[in-house]
């Protein structure tokens, strides 16, 4: 049971996407039926946004910024200045994906911008390392790589099913 524990915790980015679609589900459960196409759509991007990007990297904040050496060993690396500026940056992530948890929606999607991005290129990183430097540590090629790019590619297909499918008496369906 510790080593489920302990496994869990290390990979807190596919946790706390998988906490915020169970919570998704149970707020779904709550909700009048049937249940239209954007109520659905409106649960699972809301609890993935306030999960998986902020309480997600609020986390990667505190790993970066109070347990760099933890972070530099689980990832293969060595401990740098870098784990710091990493950590803040995730924090600024990390609120703006709280904030969007209720926000309107070109918010939200400015607010996956940035995560996006910096998932992307950290795969990038983590397949470039795994090349040139032999790297397969968990921390490198475990679920951190492929979470680099599902995580991302989640936020982007959210953010397509809210303007296909937008909730009603909702001015902001396009981007202007």
């Amino acid at each position: 049971m510790s080593e489920v524990i302990a496994y869990t915790i290390s990979n807190y980015f596919v946790t706390t996407v998988v906490i915020g679609f169970i919570c998704a589900g149970v707020s779904l459960m709550k909700k009048p039926k049937p249940l239209s196409k954007n109520i659905i759509v409106e649960a699972l991007f809301s609890y993935y946004l306030l999960w998986g990007i902020g309480i997600s990297n609020i986390l990667n904040f505190m790993f970066h910024v109070f347990f760099g050496d933890m972070a530099a060993q689980f990832s293969g690396w060595a401990q740098s200045p870098y784990q710091a500026e990493v950590g803040f940056a995730s924090l600024g992530i990390g609120i703006a994906g709280v904030l969007a948890y209720r926000a309107i929606l070109p918010f939200r999607f400015a607010a996956i911008l940035p995560p996006t991005v910096f998932g992307y290129g950290a795969a990038g990183g983590h397949i470039y390392q795994m090349i040139t430097a032999d790297n397969f540590s968990a921390g490198n090629m475990g679920l951190v790589m492929p979470s680099g790019i599902i995580i991302p590619t989640l936020a982007i297909i959210f953010v397509w099913l809210s303007y296909k499918h937008p909730m009603p008496d909702v001015s902001y369906t396009k981007l202007r």
